[in-house]
């Protein structure tokens, strides 16, 4: 999609964009460089403009080598008196043959080095139009490697990229019919998942729903009524649908799920978060996630001050419901209700302490005696009384638990 988008937008100012492409590729293919060309004609500049000065300095080494003059026998002649003197010396003595041997040697190559030197004496050219040329060369490379890089091979990588941006450019016709099709294929495959995933949510939004209404139903909202609302919204560039809409998607399928709930007979659904009351909204999470827990594979569910807007006796409920889940997930509770916080396996006190400007949190875990002192705390009120209620609280909790046959 970007890349089709961007095609579209490039279409605008895709005539003055190819004339400009247009010449700076014909300027650099024009040119015919060739890589590591500019090193080659600066060597050759150099040997053009001092063609007389190595040719001089050629004439003297040769002069050296191998002319010499009337006060002075060239290197070439002493050495090969050199090597003579050698010969006769190994005949006798030959334990200095490889020496001879050396001698011998060092005055063929120097014979050589004079023969070649009067070749490339020979070769020196006196050429002022070939060094205009050459010079002139030089700048047309150095103007382009001003304009498209700093040295030869970049300029003809320029050349390269920028003759396929011309060809993508030239194509952009082409290939933009080629990325719609690919677009619309694209879209209607996307579209016939989305809608399979669609009626997979719907027919689990159904079961949620009973699963949902059966739970608030046990927790004291039998009237209560669930509902898994699945929309689409339709989308001009959206995936195509079989009855031929087009509708947006995102990566989590073409539907928009809301949950609603109407909590009392006789009420319309409403969005979740719309509820006001905190006992409804309590009872509503307890039980949404009682029944999502059946498949969730998460270890450990939490549930901080579910207990929000519900008296004791549903909260015994909610308790037993909280109890239920522990035999599938480790149940952490937070709770200021004792009829919920007794059908804890393990119960803790958390304690609040503030020493100058900082508090400090700390969680006591609690023997049968320390428990049956925190319900009582938890009744608000002391006595012997309502140690009885927290006892006989404990106990009953105990038995119901005992009976469910759960540990």
């Amino acid at each position: 999609r970007h890349e089709l988008d961007e095609l579209i937008k490039g279409e605008k100012n895709a005539a003055q964009r190819i004339d400009f492409l247009t010449f700076q590729v014909n300027e650099i293919n024009g040119a015919k460089l060739k890589a590591g060309e500019d090193k080659t004609l600066l060597e050759e500049r150099t040997r053009l403009a001092n063609a007389e000065k190595l040719a001089a300095l050629a004439d003297e080494t040769i002069h050296a080598v191998s002319a010499g003059s009337e006060e002075q026998s060239s290197a070439a002649d002493l050495l090969g008196v050199a090597a003579r003197a050698m010969n006769n010396l190994a005949k006798i003595d030959p334990t200095v043959s490889d020496k001879r041997d050396l001698a011998q040697s060092l005055s063929d190559q120097l014979r050589d080095l004079a023969r070649d030197l009067e070749q490339y004496r020979d070769a020196i050219e006196f050429n002022p139009k070939r060094l205009d040329q050459v010079e002139e060369r030089l700048e047309l490379i150095k103007g382009l490697q001003r304009k498209y890089g700093g040295t030869t091979d970049a300029v003809l990588q320029f050349a390269i990229k920028a003759q396929g941006e011309l060809d993508g450019i030239t194509h952009a016709g082409e290939r933009i019919e080629e990325l719609k099709k690919k677009e619309e294929s694209l879209l209607r495959s996307i579209g016939k998942m989305g809608e399979a995933l669609s009626a997979a949510r719907r027919i689990a939004g159904e079961k949620l729903a009973q699963g949902i209404e059966g739970e608030l139903k046990d927790l004291k909202m039998e009237g209560a009524r669930f509902n898994v609302d699945v929309q689409q919204e339709e989308s001009d560039d959206g995936a195509f649908v079989s009855d031929g809409r087009r509708v947006a998607f995102d990566p989590s399928g073409l539907d928009r799920v809301e949950f609603l709930i109407a909590p009392n007979p006789g009420e319309g659904f409403k969005p979740m978060v719309k509820i006001a009351s905190g006992g409804e909204t309590a009872r509503l999470m307890l039980a949404l996630k009682g029944v999502l827990a059946r498949a969730d594979r998460t270890p450990t569910l939490i549930f901080d001050e579910i207990d929000q807007g519900i008296g004791g006796r549903v909260g015994g409920i909610v308790g037993r419901k909280l109890w239920g889940l522990s035999n599938s997930h480790q149940v952490l509770c937070i709770t200021h209700l004792p009829q919920l916080a007794g059908f804890g396996d393990q119960h803790f006190k958390v304690e609040k302490s503030i020493n100058g400007d900082r508090t400090t949190t700390k969680v006591s875990p609690l023997d049968s005696e320390s428990r049956v002192s925190e319900i009582m705390q938890m009744l608000g009120t002391e006595g012997t009384a309502t140690r009885q209620s927290a006892e006989e609280l404990l106990k009953r909790v105990g038995e119901e638990k005992s009976k469910l046959g759960n540990t």
